[in-house]
């Protein structure tokens, strides 16, 4: 090669070094399409990110990477390509908890990396995603994951801390300033919710979990919070009839196929607290349906006797009421009169927790199911998830039966080998037309929307805690929790009590807060079975809350939030087909709140009907106080409603 040529290869070499070098060095900026949300990304030592709204920058210098055992990735990555590209599309979920139909538009960024793998972000006018994807060959080792970031100011923490793994996710929500919390406090799972103080807050969460632990977030010491993960166990040893011991975990949180999409970490992030209410980004990001035909699930309400301890009673009761087929057919005879769709036959039922096959003979499952049919109320079947680890094949012998779904409990793990747990189970079920309620689990993360037969989740600080679930705790649920995906709160007292008054136990179970607080929950929470905790016999006590509950579908076409304050108080309105619903619940705070209402989402031109509950006026002290209302509304109309302490707003429009 002569002289000149020789200069000009030089020259060419770095001018192409010197492009990589400004491609490496300068920021690449993702919009959401109204260019309210941005996340600027840029590449160094490791993958750094910001996230910002309307140019005020809510969370700085934040990193990931996918640490595996022959490598990390994100660790000096070498850029090979960026693309971007808009999506504009519509999303029609089986089971909608809000929207019959939800929009779902974003702008979107493939990074492409020498290594084999990409990292996608995603804009939306309210959040922003990201999530890696590898094309290695045979399986790979996870041996952790950073997802790191980092708070700019001192930030306004809502957590549901956990000082081990092995958790319900039913812990009592903390409330921290991030300067205050330390590396050596607990760590949080998900969901997680960031106040800035400066009008904005973040919902962190997961979608599309599959194969994968779920994630965990611990203080950096630092002002800000990375990522922790249950180590996946190799092996285990008997814990008693409903768990299992974890006797020895591997050194990785996961051992997967290497050509794969890893699960998405995302931000929910609005300076309206009633965008919380209704934001989707579960759904969004979840994997399509893998049922082609979902139309044998039949979402619904049902009669569950555990919490009131199948202690039906009054003179129109003449056996001796437990968990025995007189209770039981008391319990499908309430169901048909009010029209709802299953009941739960809980722990009992079988002759042991073991052995799914053989039934208790004071219950009569089989009896049973032919009565409810007879009655068309369907039977909900409860389970240990160790029984039905030990008996995958209960499911086509419960469709033999004629059972509808199960209730499968204490799972009480998030670990790898537990998450697959779930997607085995629910993917059993969908072949033998059963749904499925996980309790003792792990919040939702999409698996509901790939398969639809899964209809709730508990993972919630319910109401089965009475004592221990009080209103200042629940508050938060429909802004954290409930924001992710379905929840099982079993909600439904007809007992009523405040809690500085709150005495309870089963039979006589109460939950805390007014008696239009629980109504207003059928409205407001969100789950594909809702249950009716109370007894049957309070129920028949009082009509018109009974007719209310009922009358309270479980999906929905439409989602209003109509006044929301995190901690403080929300309401929404929803709407299935031409009939609205409104349910509201606020705090503990002293005094009479009154929110105004728009009845703006109404049809212009039509005159409406409305039912509403109201808290009495002495129901700050007697809570099952309350008043039955009624008046005509139309489109553009204001209302200031009034709440008490604990209390809540519920109403049917149409």
């Amino acid at each position: 090669m002569n002289t000149i040529k020789k200069l000009g290869f030089s020259l060419l070499v770095f001018s192409l070094l010197s492009i990589r070098s400004n491609a490496q060095g300068k920021p690449i900026e993702l919009a959401s399409p109204d260019g309210s949300i941005k996340v600027s990304i840029s590449l160094a030592d490791k993958i750094y990110y910001s996230i910002s709204g309307n140019d005020q920058v809510l969370l700085d210098k934040n990193h990931l990477a996918l640490i595996l055992n022959d490598g990390t990735l994100g660790e000096n990555p070498k850029l090979l390509s960026s693309k971007k590209s808009t999506v504009a599309e519509e999303l029609k979920p089986y089971v909608s908890l809000k929207f019959s139909t939800v929009k779902n538009n974003y702008n979107k960024l493939l990074l492409t990396f020498k290594g084999n793998y990409t990292v996608e972000f995603r804009a939306f006018d309210d959040g922003i995603s990201y999530r890696f994807s590898t094309g290695k060959k045979g399986e790979i080792e996870v041996v952790n994951e950073d997802f790191s970031i980092n708070f700019p100011g001192n930030y306004l923490l809502h957590q549901q801390p956990n000082g081990s793994f092995k958790t319900a996710y039913e812990e009592m929500y903390a409330h921290i300033e991030s300067s205050g919390w330390k590396q050596t406090d607990k760590m949080a799972d998900l969901p997680f919710l960031i106040d800035t103080k400066n009008q904005y807050k973040i919902l962190i969460s997961e979608s599309d979990l599959s194969d994968y632990p779920a994630m965990f977030l611990k203080s950096t010491g630092s002002n800000g919070a990375g990522a922790v993960f249950p180590k996946a166990p190799i092996e285990f040893g008997p814990d008693g009839d409903r768990s299992q011991k974890i006797i020895r975990t591997a050194d990785y949180i996961a051992k997967t196929t290497g050509t794969r999409a890893f699960p998405w970490r995302y931000f929910v992030i609005t300076k309206d607290d009633r965008q919380i209410l209704e934001n989707t980004m579960t759904l969004k990001l979840a994997a399509k349906s893998e049922i082609a035909d979902p139309s044998w699930i039949k979402p619904g309400q049902a009669s569950w006797e555990w919490w009131n301890d199948a202690a039906p009673y009054g003179p129109d009761v003449n056996f001796v009421s437990g968990y025995n087929l007189e209770t039981y057919k008391y319990y499908i005879d309430f169901a048909a009169k009010y029209g709802v769709e299953y009941i739960v036959m809980d722990e009992g039922w079988a002759n042991s927790t073991t052995d799914p096959y053989t039934p208790n003979p004071k219950v009569d499952v089989k009896e049973l199911i032919r009565y409810g049919k007879e009655k068309n109320v369907g039977v909900i079947l409860w389970l240990t998830w160790l029984t039905v680890h030990n008996n995958m094949d209960l499911f086509s012998t419960f469709r033999e039966w004629g059972v509808k779904g199960v209730k499968i409990d204490f799972m009480d793990r998030s670990d790898q080998w537990m998450v697959n747990y779930y997607e085995n189970v629910i993917k059993e079920a969908a072949k033998n037309k059963l749904f499925v309620d996980f309790h003792g689990s792990f919040k939702p993360a999409g698996l509901e929307y790939k398969y639809p037969n899964l209809l709730s989740y508990e993972g919630v600080r319910g109401l089965e805690q009475m004592g221990n679930c009080p209103p200042d705790n629940s508050i938060y649920l429909p802004f954290m929790r409930n924001a992710v995906g379905p929840m099982d709160f079993t909600p439904g007292a007809m007992i009523n009590l405040q809690p500085d008054v709150y005495r309870s136990e089963r039979p006589n179970a109460a939950g805390m807060g007014t008696r239009v607080a629980q109504l207003a929950m059928y409205v407001l929470f969100e789950s594909g079975i809702q249950m009716l905790a109370d007894n049957p016999t309070l129920y028949y006590r009082n009509p018109d809350c009974t007719e209310f509950i009922t009358a309270v579908p479980t999906t929905w076409d439409e989602t209003r939030a109509l006044a929301a304050t995190v901690g403080e108080l929300a309401v929404v309105a929803k709407r299935k087909g031409a009939k609205w619903f409104v349910g509201g619940i606020t705090n503990g705070s002293e005094g009479v709140r009154e929110p105004e209402l728009n009845f703006d989402f109404l049809e212009k031109g039509k005159t409406y009907t409305m039912t509403f509950f109201e808290d009495g006026i002495n129901a700050g002290r007697q809570a099952m106080d309350y008043r039955k209302k009624t008046m005509q509304v139309k489109s553009g109309d204001k209302l200031k409603i009034k709440m008490v302490r604990n209390g809540g707003w519920a109403a049917v429009i149409e």
